[in-house]
């Protein structure tokens, strides 16, 4: 079973950057789509990315598109978020979980998510 861990979060200032990672056991990650997601309070949950093991594109929401790059490093069986240009509207808890897109809605959904990491951008 996936079972995935994030970490890497943390306080950061606007304009910053930081890394997070999503690392799995038991399971080679390189054979999942896997991408992130967020829940900052008071919103609704937003996809972020998607990277998919066929190696084809990516999936960037438009809230983070060439800001945020998502990639995978096979080797330590773990995927990056490697976040730039940091908003204090980036704050919030960033997850990762296997992604898939929802062919009636067109949405990005996720699965098997871990416990999160907390991302905070002050002003």
């Amino acid at each position: 079973q996936l079972q995935l861990v994030e970490s890497g979060g943390g306080l950061v200032q606007a304009g910053g950057s930081l890394r997070l990672s999503c690392a799995a056991s038991g399971v080679t990650l390189g054979y999942y789509d896997i991408g992130w997601f967020r829940h900052a309070p008071g919103k609704l949950r937003e996809g972020l990315s998607c990277l998919r093991s066929s190696g084809g594109s990516t999936y960037y929401a438009d809230s983070v598109k060439g800001r945020f790059i998502t990639s995978r490093d096979n080797a330590k069986n773990t995927v990056y978020l490697q976040m730039g240009s940091l908003k204090p509207e980036d704050t919030g808890v960033y997850y990762c979980g296997a992604c898939r897109i929802d062919p009636y809605t067109s949405e990005y959904e996720y699965d098997h998510w871990g416990q999160g990491t907390q991302v905070t951008v002050s002003p």
